[in-house]
């Protein structure tokens, strides 16, 4: 009897099979922790914004 096909990206059902069954996620780098980069520009744009309400008000 023949053994059935596996598909592409399966492990197949041998015994010490070394094989992963699934792809690693690519690592994402700098865009791994996207609220760092969010509070960078809240706190950027905070800090502006504060600048021009104390010399309006001149402090």
């Amino acid at each position: 009897m023949a053994e059935p096909l596996v598909p592409p990206e399966e492990t197949p059902p041998v015994e010490n099979s070394a094989s992963s069954a699934h792809v690693e996620r690519a690592d994402g780098g700098v865009w791994e922790h996207p609220m760092v980069w969010l509070s960078l520009i809240l706190v950027g744009s905070l800090s502006v914004a504060l600048f021009f309400v104390l010399r309006i008000f001149g402090f």
